[in-house]
C-alpha cells in the first residue's frame, strides 16, 4: 500500500507541473463565448452596449487560460487570445449559417430560437467551430477539451482538426463521429448515427489524412460508415441509411440498400 501511494503522490506532483486549465475554465470560455454571440443559446440577454465590453473580458479569460500553460504555446498568451478574437466574427457568420440551415432542413423546427436554444446539433457545431478556430492557433488539448464536453452532452463527436464549411446541418446527431481528417464541404447534411471514420488506426498514420471528403451539397442518411482517407464523396451526392463505403463515388450519386441487402449504386445521376 505505502508504494502505491507513493505512485500517487508522484503521480498528483506530475499533474501540478505539468498542469493545464481545469475543464471547468475551459467549459466556462466556451459556453460564454457561445453566449454572448447567441443569447437564445441559454435564454441569458445582456444590456445595450454590453457586447464590446464583454468582448474585453473573454479575450482575458481565454488568455489567463493560456497563460497557464505557457510553455506549451507556439506564441504568447496574450497574443493567441487576440488572434483568436479576431476569427470570431468568421466563427459567428459560419454559425449563423448553420444554424438557418438546420433550421431550413427540419420541418419540425418552428424557429431559428428554436435551433439555437433547444437542439444538440447546433450547440455541437458551435463547440466545434470555437474549438477548431483554437486549433488553427495550435493551442493543445484545450479544443479537444471544448468538444468532448459537448460530445458528453449531445453524443455527438467532432475532432476539432476537422474541417468543415458552411451550412452545416446535424439532424437529431447522437452517435455521429467525425474524425481529425475528415473534410466537409457546404450544404452537408448529415443524420444520426454517421460515421466519417478511418480504415486504419496504425498509430504511425497518425500525419497522414485517414477520414473521407465530402462534397458540397451531400445528404448522408442514418447509420452510414463511410471511412478511408482517399474515399471521396462527390457534391450533391446521396448516401443511404446504414450504407458502409470504404471508396469514392462520383458527384450526383445515389447509394442505398435494396430490399434483397445488396447496395444500389447510381452515380453521377443528376436530377
Amino acid at each position: 500500500m505505502k508504494d502505491f501511494l507513493q505512485k500517487l503522490r508522484l503521480r498528483h506532483a506530475e499533474a501540478i507541473a505539468n498542469a493545464y486549465p481545469s475543464t471547468e475554465m475551459v467549459n466556462s470560455f466556451s459556453s460564454n463565448l457561445i453566449n454572448w454571440l447567441f443569447p437564445e443559446h441559454t435564454g441569458t440577454v445582456m444590456e445595450a452596449g454590453d457586447p464590446e465590453q464583454y468582448a474585453a473580458v473573454l479575450e482575458g479569460q481565454l488568455t489567463v487560460l493560456l497563460q497557464g500553460m505557457q510553455h506549451r504555446l507556439p506564441a504568447v498568451a496574450a497574443d493567441l487570445s487576440q488572434r483568436f478574437m479576431a476569427q470570431v466574427p468568421a466563427i459567428y457568420d459560419d454559425l449563423t449559417k448553420d444554424a438557418e440551415a438546420i433550421y431550413q432542413g427540419d420541418p419540425a423546427a418552428t424557429c431559428l430560437y428554436e435551433v439555437i436554444r433547444a437542439y444538440p446539433g447546433f450547440y455541437a457545431i458551435a463547440a466545434y467551430r470555437v474549438a477548431h478556430a483554437l486549433q488553427v492557433l495550435k493551442v493543445p488539448l484545450l479544443p479537444r477539451i471544448i468538444t468532448e464536453i459537448a460530445h458528453t452532452r449531445t453524443g455527438i463527436d467532432i475532432h476539432p482538426s476537422a474541417v468543415i464549411g458552411p451550412y452545416f446541418c446535424i439532424d437529431h446527431g447522437t452517435g455521429i463521429v467525425i474524425g481529425e481528417t475528415t473534410n466537409i464541404g457546404a450544404h452537408v447534411k448529415l443524420y444520426q448515427g454517421v460515421t466519417l471514420g478511418a480504415l486504419s488506426i496504425d498509430k504511425t498514420m497518425a500525419q497522414d489524412k485517414r477520414h473521407p471528403t465530402i462534397e458540397d451539397h451531400v445528404v448522408i442518411y442514418a447509420g452510414a460508415t463511410i471511412l478511408g482517407g482517399d474515399t471521396v464523396i462527390g457534391h450533391n451526392s446521396v448516401i443511404g441509411g446504414n450504407v458502409w463505403l470504404i471508396k469514392s463515388v462520383l458527384p450526383h450519386s445515389r447509394i442505398y440498400y435494396k430490399a434483397d441487402g445488396t447496395i444500389n449504386i447510381i452515380e453521377n445521376k443528376v436530377v
